[in-house]
C-alpha cells in the first residue's frame, strides 16, 4: 500500500490535493511539477483609491486601481494637464517613480498626495515651441500688411492702366512714384524669414508686386507715346453797344 501511494503522488497528472480535489498538479516542460490554482477561484477586482495630484497651481483628484502603475496613472493625468506620458514626472515622498513602479508596492493608499512636474527637456521644448509659433504669427501679421498695401496699390495701378487706355497722358512722375512704392513692400516681403504656410503667403504677395511693377514698366513705355491733348477757347469779341442816349442842354 505504501508503494502504492508513493506512485500515485508522483504521478504527472495528478489527482487532486485537498477537500474536493480543488487544487491539481501541472508538469512543467524540464519535468518540474507545479500546483494549479482552483478552476472556481475568481481574483478579486483591484481597489480603487483616490490620489491627489499637485501640478504647479492646479489640483487634480484622480481616481485609479490601487495595484496600477505610475505609466498607468500619468495615462489618466494626460486627459487632466495636457501633458503626454513622456513630458510627466511623478513624484512620491519626494522621489520620481518609475513607469513601471506599482502604486500599492510604492505605499500609495487612499489620499496619497503626488507632485506632478513637467520634464525639463519637453519644458525647453515646449518654450522653442512657442517662440516659434509667436515669430509665425507675427510673419503672417506682416505678410498680411503688406497684402493690404498691394491692394490698394494694385488698385492705382488699374486706374493709370485705364486712364492710359483711355488716351489720357499721366505724369510720369506719378507711375514712377507708384513703382517705388510697390518696390518698398517688395523689400519688406525679402527680408521675411518664413517656412511652411508663411513661406507661400509670402510667394503669393512677391508675384502680385511682380505683376504690378511688370504692368507699369509697359505703361510708362505706352504713356510717353500718348500725345497730350491741347485744349484751345476761341474768344468771342463784343463791340460795346451804346445802350443809353444822352440829351445834351444848351
Amino acid at each position: 500500500m505504501m508503494m502504492s501511494n508513493g506512485s500515485d503522488s508522483g504521478s504527472g497528472s495528478g489527482s487532486g490535493c485537498g477537500e474536493g480535489g480543488d487544487i491539481g498538479w501541472e508538469k512543467r516542460p524540464g519535468g518540474m511539477l507545479v500546483q494549479t490554482g482552483r478552476s472556481d477561484y475568481v481574483s478579486p477586482l483591484p481597489r480603487l483609491i483616490r490620489v491627489r495630484v499637485s501640478y504647479g497651481a492646479a489640483r487634480y483628484d484622480v481616481s485609479v486601481a490601487s495595484q496600477a502603475t505610475f505609466g498607468e496613472l500619468k495615462k489618466l493625468l494626460t486627459a487632466e494637464t495636457g501633458l503626454q506620458t513622456a513630458e510627466q514626472r511623478l513624484l512620491y515622498k519626494g522621489k520620481e517613480r518609475g513607469n513601471s513602479e506599482f502604486l500599492d508596492m510604492c505605499g500609495l493608499k487612499d489620499r496619497s498626495k503626488l507632485v506632478l512636474m513637467e520634464d525639463p527637456a519637453s519644458l525647453e521644448k515646449r518654450y522653442i515651441e512657442m517662440r516659434r509659433n509667436a515669430k509665425m504669427e507675427s510673419i503672417r501679421r506682416a505678410i498680411s500688411a503688406v497684402s493690404l498695401e498691394v491692394d490698394k496699390l494694385s488698385d492705382q495701378v488699374t486706374t493709370i492702366e485705364k486712364s492710359i487706355s483711355s488716351g489720357n497722358k499721366v505724369p510720369e512722375v506719378q507711375i514712377t512714384t507708384l513703382i517705388e512704392l510697390l518696390m518698398r513692400q517688395a523689400v519688406k516681403l525679402d527680408n521675411m524669414t518664413t517656412e511652411g504656410d508663411t513661406a507661400s503667403q509670402k510667394n503669393i504677395q512677391a508675384k502680385r508686386v511682380q505683376k504690378c511693377v511688370e504692368t507699369l514698366d509697359v505703361l510708362k513705355i505706352t504713356n510717353s507715346r500718348v500725345k497730350p491733348v491741347v485744349v484751345t477757347t476761341k474768344w468771342e469779341t463784343f463791340e460795346p453797344q451804346p445802350t443809353t442816349q444822352w440829351e445834351f442842354f444848351e
